[in-house]
C-alpha cells in the first residue's frame, strides 16, 4: 500500500523558506512576485512533485467544478448518449463528470445522491430508478443549495428544472402507424406507471385504440415488464392466446427484444405474422430492418439529447440562465428544433418495421 503523502503548498513553502501564501501567489504568476522567485518555486514543485489541489481551491470558491449524474444503466444506449454529451459540456466549461447508476434501485439511487451531496457536486442530472416513487432524497439535493435537472424519467411532484419528451403524443402517433398498416389486434407491453414516461406512453397507447373504437381484452396490458426477460415471458402468454395479438407495441427495446425471443421460440415470423414496436435508439436495433423513419427518429433523438445540454449549460454558465424559475407550468422550448423534426417526420416512410426507434415525437421542457 503506498503511504507516501502529496507534497503541499506548506511543504514547499517550508523547503524555501518563504510564507505559503507568498508560494501560492508565485504559482499563480502574481505581478507581485519576482520572475526570479516565481521560477525558483516552479523548480522547487517539479523537485517534489507538487500538483495543485484543485478541489480544495474550488471549495474555498464554494464550488466543486464536478457535475454529478445518476441514470438507471449506463450501459443503455440512451443513456450512455446523453452522458457522453453531458461530457463535453463539462469539459468545455472546466468540470469533472462524477456518473452513479442506480440498476433502477431507490436504495441505491438515494446512496449515488448521499454521495454526490458528500462530493459537493455544483449541480445533479438525475434520470429516475424504475423503483422511485418519492422525492425525499430529491428534496435532499435541494437543501443542500444545489440545483437539480431531471431528464427523461421525471417525477412529477419534485419542481426543478425537467427536459422530457412528449411520451403520449409519441405513444399515440406509433400506435396509429400500426392501425394504418392493418393490425387490429394490438397487446402492450409497459413499465411501472409510476415511471412519468411510461405512464405516458400507457395513455398515448390507449388514446390511439380507442379512437379507432378497437377492443383492449384485459389479457392485453401487461404492465411491470420492463426487461429483455420479463417481456420474453410476457410475449409467450400472450402469443399462445387462442385470440393472440397480431402486434407488440412495446415501451423499450429491451421489451422488443424478449418479444422477438418469444416469436422465435414460437416460430412466428416477424414482421409477416407479428409487428413489434419499441422506443429507444439502443444499438442492437441496427440489426434489424428499419424504414427512412429512422431518420427522423435519429434527429428527435438528437434534439433530445441537446436539450439535457442546454439545460446543463444554463447550470454552468449562469449569467445565461433564464428569469428565476417560480410556478410549474410547462413550457415548451425550441419550437424551431420540434418543427425541424416534425417536417422530417412528414416526408418519412411509415412502413412496419420489426423493431423501431422510438424516442420520437415533440419534445418539451418544463419548470
Amino acid at each position: 500500500m503506498n503511504t507516501r503523502k502529496r507534497a503541499t503548498i506548506y511543504d514547499l513553502a517550508k523547503e524555501l523558506g518563504i510564507s505559503p501564501s507568498y508560494v501560492s501567489k508565485a504559482l499563480n504568476n502574481h505581478e507581485s512576485v519576482s520572475e526570479v522567485t516565481r521560477q525558483r518555486v516552479k523548480e522547487k514543485a517539479e523537485q517534489l512533485n507538487y500538483r495543485h489541489n484543485s478541489r480544495a481551491a474550488n471549495l474555498r470558491r464554494g464550488q466543486s467544478k464536478t457535475i454529478g449524474v445518476v441514470v438507471p444503466h449506463i450501459n443503455q444506449n440512451f443513456f450512455s448518449d446523453v452522458i457522453s454529451g453531458i461530457e463535453e459540456v463539462c469539459f468545455a466549461n472546466n468540470h469533472s463528470l462524477v456518473i452513479c447508476q442506480s440498476h433502477e434501485s431507490y436504495e441505491k439511487e438515494g446512496k449515488a445522491i448521499e454521495t454526490l451531496i458528500q462530493q459537493n457536486v455544483d449541480c445533479i442530472l438525475i434520470s429516475n430508478a424504475e423503483e422511485t416513487s418519492g422525492a425525499d432524497h430529491l428534496r435532499q439535493i435541494v437543501r443542500n443549495k444545489i440545483p437539480v435537472i431531471q431528464f427523461d424519467r421525471c417525477l412529477e411532484s419534485f419542481h426543478s428544472f425537467k427536459v422530457v419528451n412528449d411520451n403520449k403524443e409519441a405513444s399515440y402517433n406509433a400506435v396509429r402507424s400500426l392501425i394504418n398498416e392493418g393490425y387490429r389486434h394490438i397487446a402492450f407491453l409497459g413499465g411501472p406507471v409510476t415511471v412519468n414516461a411510461f405512464r405516458e406512453r400507457k395513455e398515448g397507447f390507449i388514446a390511439a385504440i380507442a379512437e379507432a373504437d378497437l377492443p383492449i381484452p384485459y389479457n392485453f396490458i401487461v404492465d411491470n415488464a420492463l426487461t429483455r426477460e420479463r417481456g420474453k415471458t410476457a410475449a409467450l402468454s400472450l402469443l399462445q392466446l387462442s385470440n393472440r395479438p397480431d402486434a407488440i407495441f412495446t415501451v423499450s427495446d429491451h421489451q422488443s427484444l424478449g418479444v422477438l425471443d418469444a416469436a422465435a421460440v414460437l416460430n412466428i415470423r416477424i414482421p409477416d405474422e407479428l409487428g413489434v414496436f419499441g422506443f429507444a435508439d439502443e444499438s442492437f436495433t441496427q440489426l434489424y430492418e428499419r424504414t427512412s423513419e429512422e431518420r427522423w427518429l435519429h434527429l428527435a433523438q438528437r434534439i433530445y439529447d441537446h436539450k439535457v445540454l442546454d439545460a446543463l449549460s444554463n447550470e454552468l454558465q449562469p449569467e445565461r440562465q433564464r428569469p428565476a424559475r417560480r410556478g410549474s407550468k410547462p413550457t415548451r422550448l425550441y419550437d424551431s428544433a420540434t418543427a425541424v423534426a416534425e417536417g422530417d417526420a412528414r416526408s418519412a416512410g411509415s412502413g412496419l418495421v420489426p423493431l423501431r426507434d422510438r424516442r420520437a415525437g415533440r419534445y418539451r421542457a418544463a419548470f
